[in-house]
């Protein structure tokens, strides 16, 4: 699998508003970091399709590959293209200056994108591409109007167009809102497969956003099991000592 360039520079934007003035609806990611197959395979999408352009400057290869529970080799063979130590962090596969040159902006490091913006966030935009010949690129996004980013994994979800209503407002002018997408030309996967596919994504940027979440989630159960155990051993002795004070 070819790597890809994921320019997610509009990501960083905080969330909009249609022209109508609505709220963008944002779908639920849904996502489960203790889901390692979920893990694996969205550190595969992250490193193929994402990390030509956007590192993830916060996390060492051999420490997630630990989180994630593959082997070093298999670490190696799959998921290292842009180093050739372990103990590297995730670093960007592009030189800042060609990416400024290419796309007007350097792509922001994606450590912290799910942290920032939300799951949801990520999950929606990377599913509301559609086709916008008016745009320099090609493409919009109904979750960030004029974005910059072209739509790159339209090879795998396809190209969908927008279906607008319009309807007059009080003024009389004709204002249009979001309906819903229609695909024009199918992917190579379904709709329900492309879907899966940036669920994962974004369930490994959930992941590398704080990677001790899994040892704390872990941690969770065994140390509020404690803490009950020990408050009833509290309460027992409290019961004991004080039975014959009146």
């Amino acid at each position: 699998m070819r790597t890809k360039l994921l320019v997610l520079v509009a990501a960083l934007a905080p969330v909009v508003t249609f022209a109508a003035g609505g709220e963008v609806h944002l779908d639920a990611a849904n996502v489960d970091v203790t889901n390692k197959a979920s893990l694996q395979r969205g550190a595969a999408n992250f490193v193929n399709y994402c990390l030509g352009c956007h590192s993830a400057q916060y996390v060492r290869y051999n420490r997630m590959a630990a989180d994630i529970g593959i082997t070093e080799q298999q670490l190696i063979d799959n998921l290292m293209f842009t180093t050739d130590s372990p103990h590297q962090t995730m670093r960007i596969g592009i030189k800042a200056e060609d990416a400024k040159r290419w796309f007007g902006v350097v792509p922001p490091d994606l450590s912290l994108i799910a942290r920032s913006r939300g799951a949801d966030y990520v999950y929606t935009f990377l599913r509301s591409f559609y086709a916008d010949p008016a745009k320099a690129s090609g493409w919009n996004n109904t979750v960030l109007p004029g974005t910059a980013m072209p739509h790159v994994l339209w090879e795998l979800q396809g190209i969908q167009e927008a279906v607008w209503a319009g309807e007059p407002n009080a003024a009389g002018d004709v204002r249009h809102e979001f309906k819903e997408f229609r695909i024009a030309t199918p992917g190579t996967m379904t709709p329900e497969e492309y879907d899966a596919f940036v669920r994962d994504t974004v369930n490994f940027l959930v992941y590398i956003g704080e990677p001790a979440q899994l040892q704390r989630r872990a941690l969770g159960v065994p140390v509020i099991a404690f803490l009950v155990f020990f408050t009833l051993l509290a309460y027992a002795m409290k019961k004991e000592y004080w039975k014959d004070v009146k």
